[in-house]
């Protein structure tokens, strides 16, 4: 018998649940559920922390600078970063639910 590391064990409780949950979600027609729900799932400080990076994404697509994003949402230059990263990948799901919540992405031209 395999016995599956502690690691591998983390990531398909992690995986399993989080497709769960996202399949859920996209079946709610009821916006104040979902929010409800996060509130419940996550603690005020995780919460916070949510909402803060979503917040930037959105800074971010509309062309704000990544230093007046950090000093606004008082977050540091490496989470902005990483947001504006995953934003610039192809078929980016930040950039698609942005789109989806009637954000609009401004296209950063490259010099």
């Amino acid at each position: 018998m395999l016995l599956m590391k502690d690691t591998e064990i983390d990531q398909e409780i992690v995986t399993r649940n989080f497709t769960e949950m996202s399949t859920v979600i996209a079946k709610v027609d009821d916006p104040l559920l979902i929010e409800n729900f996060l509130y419940s799932i996550f603690t005020k400080s995780e919460a916070d922390e949510i909402a803060k990076r979503w917040a930037l994404v959105k800074d971010l697509a509309s062309g704000l600078p990544q230093r007046e994003i950090a000093r606004r949402l008082r977050l540091s230059l490496c989470k902005i970063t990483r947001g504006s990263r995953e934003l610039k990948k192809p078929g980016s799901a930040f950039k698609r639910m942005l789109v989806l919540a009637g954000v609009t992405v401004v296209e950063k031209r490259k010099h």
